[in-house]
């Protein structure tokens, strides 16, 4: 059984990465009733908390279907990152993770996410102050390094375990390679056997198939998984995968129907949850996975993409579904 201090998360649990602008409520809703055993908010910035940023102040958000559930923040001031510690410990989520690993450039160039890597001190620092600002368990989520040439993710797992950081999840590549190339989990494995080590480490990194997260287990000995693009546009994976290990047989991709219900049921609570117009954009970039791969469906895919007119969103998927027998997989 693997757990994270009290919250016990099964044999071999499957995580949902934080992904901005795309794992918030409505989406995690659909990948917890797909499968997924802990998930986690959009990463959240400790100055915007502290401003009362309203877009920051939103993503606390969560709800007691979501548990076990973990809220991502990230910064690069002590002070800010205590008192935005305080600020999640009174939502009250199952735990608070901290975001060593995001790449992006306004993130990076802030002195947080993957930037911190260059200064394992200050984020020893950081990390303290999180610890000693909250009762909740604290994780973390990191990078192999800033660089091939500056590989430093076992002293960065060492001594964070040693000040009290209740698991670990390592993307498998460094903040130089972004999303590019083929995520390193020998490193990830290095970290798991490493004696000194006893918190759970979970791997993260180019998983988008069942057979992909077997291969995975087995070879790199990883606690769980954490998935993250692939279940864009397709919480299915997370069933899937659990099926393959159980079985070593393919589960039977989700029909057409099965699609647009989701599709649908996705829409629905963005809007419920952002308003209409924010809604809308924002479920543009799940629609081309929620379709993947059937044939004659571009006008449609189109259409959904381009319409801010909520009833011929709708329509087109009113449509799609009662003419299901028309759109087959390529």
């Amino acid at each position: 059984m693997v757990k994270i201090r009290d919250i016990e998360l099964g044999e071999f649990p499957l995580l949902l990465a934080p992904m901005e602008d795309v794992s918030d409520p409505p989406f995690r809703a659909l990948c917890k009733e797909n499968g997924a055993d802990l998930m986690y908010t959009e990463f959240i910035s400790s100055e915007g908390l502290i401003r009362d940023a309203i877009k920051s102040r939103k993503k606390l958000d969560i709800f007691d279907y979501e548990r076990p559930i973990g809220i991502q923040i990230f910064g690069g001031d002590e002070e800010a990152m205590a008192i935005s510690a305080k600020i999640v410990d009174a939502t009250n989520p199952d735990l608070l993770d901290i975001n060593f690993g995001c790449p992006v450039k306004k993130v990076v160039c802030k002195g947080a996410g993957a930037g911190v890597l260059k200064d394992i001190d200050l984020m020893v620092r950081l990390t303290k102050a999180c610890i000693k600002s909250t009762n909740l368990p604290v994780t973390v989520k990191t990078r192999l390094g800033w660089d091939h040439s500056s590989i430093n993710v076992m002293e960065v797992a060492e001594r964070l375990q040693d000040i009290g950081v209740a698991a670990l999840t390592i993307h498998g590549r460094t903040r130089a390679q972004m999303y590019k190339g083929e995520a390193d989990w020998n490193y990830i494995a290095e970290v798991k056997n490493n004696p000194r080590i006893h918190i759970p480490i979970f791997g993260n990194g180019d998983i988008d198939s069942p057979e992909k997260a077997l291969e995975y287990r087995n070879r790199y000995g990883v606690d769980g998984i954490m998935i993250g693009r692939a279940a864009i546009g397709y919480p299915w994976i997370f069933n899937e995968v659990k099926h393959f290990f159980e079985t070593g047989e393919q589960l039977p991709a989700p029909d057409v129907k099965a699609r647009v219900d989701a599709a649908r049921k996705h829409l629905e609570m963005s809007i419920q949850w952002k308003g209409e117009r924010l809604g809308i954009a924002e479920m543009k970039r799940h629609y081309t996975n929620y379709f993947k791969g059937i044939a004659h469906f571009k006008d449609y895919r189109t259409k959904l993409v381009t319409s801010f007119d909520r009833n011929e969103i709708f329509d087109i998927l009113a449509y799609v579904e009662e003419n299901s027998s028309e759109f087959l997989f390529a």
